[in-house]
């Protein structure tokens, strides 16, 4: 809970951690000794009409405390009331040193301060030059030449304190900005955190449970292959450690030709024949990782859900762009329908619309990329050509038969923004 010192934007003394804190109002009010000599001259009468003096003093100080303290809060400085206040303060002082001259004339350079605290940048300077030229003419009717020290004592107090307050404000808002950038910089951290859990533990998870159905469907005729199938299970299961490990340090990076590996192996436990075609030029290697994501969460879902028998992944390329296509025949492309990811249209188609394309949607569009998923009519696995056509129509006719996930990426170089370790993104 904030206490009522910072909702008024009037900070303590001591900021956060025990270090000191911008200055307050309280830290200006010493300035009015200067009036002490002219309350002494009052109590000791040697102040003529010493009732207008004792009423002036009176009403000087109380305006100048309501003017610093006023001053350390942005939104009452920069209010009408506070500004008339400074008119009325300067009119009392300019009253008091012109009538009686000698120590009143202290009051111009306690007026001057008061104007620093409130006034910034061009007000500064509208005011400052006049109100230092009518000080120095005050002064110099009662005072001579001695004009000189009060016209400087003015003009010197008004801008050093305008000057150490506006730094006062620029170092809290600096600090500020660094606590907001930390905390940003925190919540990047956990975002990225979540999503590469969730794409590296879907996939690996999804692959061991697939494997371990085929291990307890083969092991009463075929206890070999069954051993090979938990074999799978222990890789897999060490593989998903060490990136679990290079996730948590930030330090992952991508193999597509791994990643295409894997999916042969997860296809295949489940039943569905894998067919891999790459062409064009080798990929950079922030394409590769991004491409990867879009393998194992496709993948991944044509195991859970598609029911397939087969699984078309294409990888090609121009000299411009970049693209990556999962293809399946599966039946189950009719419980995945209801819009294409990325399209803006509805949220809950299942599991098309939930986390996973969602966070790859938005990683591949940080890079400059697209990607839009959607149920093919006909034969869609053994279309290998125009891979990207077709996707996210047909999406409410049940008959359908298929599902492709089509990515694209720009040929080239990605940007620092463009890297998946650096793209997070809402949703989880």
């Amino acid at each position: 809970m904030k206490t009522a010192r910072d909702r008024c934007g009037q900070p303590g003394p001591q900021s956060r951690g025990g270090r000191p804190g911008p200055p307050s109002g309280y830290a200006l009010l010493p300035w009015l000794l200067l009036g002490l000599g002219s309350f002494s001259h009052l109590v000791q009468g040697e102040t003529p009409n010493p009732w207008f003096g004792a009423i002036g003093l009176l009403v000087f100080n109380s305006l100048y405390v309501s003017v610093v303290f006023r001053s350390f809060d942005r939104a009452a400085r920069d209010s009408r009331a506070t500004r008339w206040t400074l008119v009325v303060m300067g009119l009392m002082t300019f009253g008091l040193a012109g009538a009686y001259g000698g120590s009143w004339l202290l009051f111009l350079p306690l007026f001057g301060l008061a104007c620093g605290s409130v006034l910034r940048g061009r007000a500064l300077a509208l005011v400052g030059i006049p109100l230092t030229a009518a000080a120095g003419g005050v002064a110099a009717y009662h005072d001579g030449w001695g004009a000189v020290s009060v016209a400087y004592g003015t003009f010197i107090s008004m801008m050093v304190t305008a000057a150490i307050l506006t730094l006062s404000e620029t170092v809290v808002e600096l600090r500020d900005t660094r606590q907001e950038l930390a905390r940003s910089a925190v919540e990047r951290e956990r975002l990225r955190f979540s999503r590469d859990l969730h794409d590296l533990l879907g996939h690996t998870l999804s692959v061991i449970v697939v494997k371990a159905e085929a291990a307890r469907r083969v092991a009463p005729r075929d206890l070999d292959a069954a051993l090979e199938q938990v074999s799978d299970i222990e890789s897999v299961g060490r593989q998903a450690l060490t990136e679990v490990r290079e996730a948590v340090t930030g330090y992952r990076e991508g193999s597509l030709a791994t990643d295409l590996d894997r999916a042969r192996s997860a296809l295949a436990a489940a039943g569905i024949e894998p067919v891999v075609r790459q062409s064009g030029p080798p990929l950079e290697p922030w394409a590769e990782v991004l491409f990867g994501w879009v393998v194992r969460e496709a993948v991944t879902n044509a195991v859970r859900h598609s029911a397939a028998t087969r699984c078309l992944i294409t990888v090609d390329g121009s000299p411009e762009r970049i693209r990556l296509t999962v293809t399946d025949d599966g039946a189950g492309a009719a419980v995945r329908t209801g819009a294409a990811v990325g399209t803006g249209a509805a949220e809950d188609s299942v599991p098309y619309g939930g986390t996973g394309l969602k966070g790859l949607t938005e990683r591949l569009a940080a890079a400059g990329g697209s990607l839009e998923a959607g149920p093919v009519a006909g034969p869609a696995a053994d279309a290998g050509a125009g891979a990207g056509a077709g996707a996210g129509t047909g999406a409410t006719d049940p008959a359908v038969r298929g599902f492709r996930v089509t990515a694209e990426l720009p040929a080239g170089t990605a940007s620092a923004t463009g890297h998946p370790r650096d793209t997070s993104y809402q949703g989880r």
